[in-house]
C-alpha cells in the first residue's frame, strides 16, 4: 500500500478522554512496535547516543566545553525529525502499509516542506531563552564572585546563594520544559498525521495536556525518568528508551485525538 500525503484536517481534531490506563497501554504498545521493527528504532536513536558520546568526551577528555552548546543545539534540530521517523514506523505498523527504508526516510525528508521546521524554530527559541535565563540567574547570584567555572567549584553551589540559584534555575527550567512538552507531545504526531498549521497543532497539544493534566503529566514524568535511566549506562540505554518512547508517543496521540472526517 503506497504512502500518500497526509489528509487535511477538515474537521477540528477532537480531544478524547485520556486515563492513566491509556498511558500504560501506550507504553506497552510502543515496546511492541519496537520489537516488530527494531532496526528503525536503533537507527534513529543512534544519533542521540553518538551526540551523548561526543559531549561526554568533551567533558572528560577533550576539555573543549565550548562545543557543548552547538552540539546541544543540534538535538532540538534533529529530534523532531527522528521522532517523525518513529511515528511513521508506528503509523505504518498500525495501517499495514509497507515498512521500508525508502518510504520512511522519504516521509522524513518531505517534512522540510511542511510544518515541522516551524516547530523546530519554536523549540530552538525556547532553548536559547533557557541558555540566556541560566546565564542571567547565575549572574544575579554570582556576578560579583571571582569564581568563573562552576564545574570546578562545586562547593559554591552548597552555599545559600548556590541553593537559591539552583532552586530558581530548576523552576525556570521546569516551566520551559513544560511549554515544550505541552506543545509538542501531541503537536508533532498531529503534524505528521494531518495537514494542519503548526500553531493550531501546538494549541491542540497544549489543550490536551491541560484538559487531562494527570495522565499527560505522568507521561511527561515517565518519559523523563526513562530517558534519565537510559543515559546512565554510558547513554547505551537510549537505544531502547528512545524508540520505545517515540513509538509510545504516537500510540498515545492516537488515543488522545480523533477526527470526524
Amino acid at each position: 500500500m503506497p504512502h500518500t500525503d497526509p489528509p487535511p484536517a477538515q474537521s477540528p481534531p477532537i480531544i478524547q478522554p485520556i486515563s492513566f490506563g491509556d498511558v500504560r497501554a501506550a507504553l506497552v504498545e510502543g515496546l511492541n512496535d519496537f520489537r516488530r521493527a527494531p532496526a528503525f528504532g536503533l537507527f534513529f536513536s543512534a544519533f542521540y547516543v553518538l551526540g551523548g558520546f561526543i559531549i561526554l568526551a568533551q567533558l572528560m577528555v577533550l576539555e573543549q566545553s565550548w562545543w557543548i552548546l552547538p552540539i546541544s543545539l543540534g538535538f532540538p534540530l534533529l529530534g523532531p525529525f527522528a521522532a517523525v521517523g518513529l511515528y511513521e514506523v508506528s503509523r505504518r505498523l498500525e495501517t499495514g502499509e509497507l515498512l521500508d527504508w525508502a518510504g520512511v526516510l522519504g516521509v522524513i525528508f518531505r517534512q522540510k516542506d511542511r510544518q515541522i521546521p516551524s516547530v523546530i524554530t519554536f523549540v530552538i527559541i525556547i532553548f536559547l531563552f533557557w541558555v540566556y535565563a541560566a546565564h542571567l540567574v547565575f549572574a544575579l547570584f554570582f556576578g560579583l564572585s571571582a569564581m568563573t567555572n562552576v564545574m570546578s567549584s562545586f562547593e559554591v553551589l552548597m552555599s545559600l546563594n548556590g541553593a537559591i540559584m539552583l532552586l530558581i534555575g530548576t523552576v525556570v527550567g521546569a516551566g520551559l520544559s513544560f511549554v515544550i512538552f505541552g506543545t509538542t507531545v501531541i503537536g508533532l504526531p498531529l503534524l505528521l498525521d494531518r495537514e494542519i498549521d503548526f500553531v493550531s497543532a501546538m494549541i491542540i497539544s497544549f489543550k490536551t495536556v491541560t484538559t487531562y493534566p494527570g495522565p499527560m503529566l505522568s507521561w511527561g514524568l515517565l518519559t523523563a525518568i526513562i530517558l534519565f535511566l537510559g543515559m546512565a549506562p554510558l547513554f547505551l540505554g537510549l537505544f531502547l528508551a528512545l524508540p520505545v518512547l517515540g513509538h509510545a508517543t504516537w500510540r498515545l496521540y492516537r488515543k488522545a485525538i480523533a477526527f470526524e472526517d
